[in-house]
Order: C-alpha cells, then sequence, then structure tokens
C-alpha cells in the first residue's frame, strides 16, 4: 500500500480506494506486514499496546506479532502493521541481496493471513466486507470461510479478493499445504485450490472463495482473466485504468444489501 510499498502499480489504488472509503463514510482499517524496508521513523509507526500478546499458531509453532500503526498522510485513516523479528524485520521482501528466494515465504504468508485475521478479532470489530489485495493476501478468504467460519466476528463478512498481475515464478514450499492447515475445518477440499502452491494458485485460491473479484492490472495471467471474468455467483469488477473508484464503493454497498 502506497505511500509504505509499492511493489506493484496496485499499491497506488489500494491507497485511493481506502481514503475514498473513508470519505463516504465507511469505517475503514487497513492491515499489511511491516516488512523491514519500511521506515517506522518517516512513516510514524508505533506500537498498539492494546493489542499487544497475538500469538499465532501454525503447524503447532507459536509466533508472537507485534502490533504496530501508523496515521496515513492526508487522511484520518489508520493502517495497522503486523511486525515480527524473525518473518518481517528483514530487510528485503521477498528475496535476498541475491535475488534468492526466501525459503519460508510460504510460513511468512500464513503467519501475515492468519495473524491480519486474529488482529481484527482481537480489534472487536466484525467487518462487512474485507477487500484483499496481492497474492499474500491468497488465503484469507478460504480462511473466513473455512477455518473461520464460526467466529462471530466474521459470520456476515463478505470477501473481494484483487487479482493482480504475476510477479514471481518460484513455489512456496513443499510444506505448504500442511501450514495451511490451521485447523479441522482446512479440509483437502480447501487445500486443493492451493496444490500448484506458486503465484497463481494464491490467485485462484483467493478468487475461488471470495464473494467478489475484481482485477487489479491490465496484464493479468490470461488463464486467470478467462477462468474469473465471468463467474456464476460472484461478483465481478473489471480493470479500468480510468476508473474513479467509485465502482469499487458500489461493489461494497452491493455485498452488504
Amino acid at each position: 500500500m502506497s505511500p509504505y510499498l509499492e511493489l506493484t502499480e496496485f499499491a497506488e489504488i489500494v491507497n485511493k480506494l481506502a481514503v475514498l472509503s473513508n470519505d463516504n463514510n465507511l469505517e475503514v482499517r487497513c492491515i499489511m506486514p511491516r516488512f523491514g524496508v519500511i521506515n517506522e521513523r518517516r512513516h510514524r509507526l508505533h506500537e498498539v499496546v492494546r493489542l499487544s500478546g497475538i500469538n499465532v499458531t501454525i503447524n503447532n509453532d507459536d509466533y508472537p506479532l507485534v502490533i504496530k500503526v501508523a496515521s496515513l498522510p492526508n487522511a484520518r485513516l489508520q493502517v495497522y502493521f503486523l511486525d515480527n523479528d524473525d518473518f518481517f524485520k528483514r530487510k528485503s521482501i521477498f528475496t535476498d541481496e541475491n535475488e534468492k528466494w526466501f525459503d519460508d515465504n510460504g510460513l511468512r504468508t500464513v503467519l501475515f493471513c492468519k495473524g491480519a485475521l486474529e488482529t481484527v478479532k482481537k480489534f472487536g470489530w466484525p467487518p462487512d466486507v474485507i477487500h484483499c489485495s496481492g497474492w499474500m493476501t491468497g488465503l484469507i478468504p478460504m480462511f473466513v470461510k473455512a477455518a473461520y467460519k464460526k467466529e462471530p466476528v466474521f459470520s456476515n463478512s463478505k470477501v473481494v479478493f484483487t487479482i493482480g498481475q504475476n510477479t514471481f515464478k518460484e513455489k512456496l514450499g513443499s510444506d505448504f499445504l500442511k501450514l495451511i492447515t490451521i485447523n479441522d475445518h482446512v479440509t483437502s477440499k480447501e487445500l486443493d485450490f492451493f496444490k500448484d502452491n506458486n503465484n497463481v494458485a494464491m490467485f485462484k485460491g483467493g478468487a475461488s472463495f471470495a464473494d467478489a473479484i475484481t482485477f487489479g492490472a491490465d496484464n493479468v495471467d490470461k488463464k486467470l482473466v478467462d477462468e474469473f471474468s465471468k463467474v456464476k455467483g460472484k461478483k465481478i469488477l473489471k480493470y479500468d485504468a480510468e476508473s474513479d473508484l467509485t465502482d469499487y464503493l458500489q461493489l461494497y454497498a452491493d455485498l452488504t444489501k
């Protein structure tokens, strides 16, 4: 999300969409990883003490999260950052200084997705719409519909998933499906969507479990466009470079009628 991190062009759209939604009297909260390349001093991040103590359990291991917050520049809107010394503080994002893919990117993805939902639970704030953008959020729609389906805070939540451009060719690890199985509600049926554990699988899985699908770039994988442009039972919003983003506000409204 711009201005904190701009890996794709959609980062700026996320910023504008959050501000537009906020200006239209929607209560907006944004959550992203606190990657080490994000300058805490410049962006005035500080720890949220009331949200401290969140531990995310994955494959019987506990990972502590520190939740930090910043006010989005020029907007009365808060952005929350999930931080963990072992997984997010490194000074590069998905590859090391030699452009080698981090072996633990799969675990980092599960940690962020589950951590984001646990943070919302800690808020005690039931969201009407959860808008996920970027491949790293691809597990959240499935988690909401399966793993967290009995959580009251998400009982009425609708999920929007934005399919963007492919940004990596590597795999998320041979143990990725095991890491995804965060409780008994995640079965082989859910895992099957992510079995290829790559960039496309994250987009396909996210879109398959979402209530609405949008496209965040004009260079989205053609197979994904063909598969998800006309899906029965889902609201679809195609990419429009000239959009003023009010179509997103209408989408949110339609989902919550």
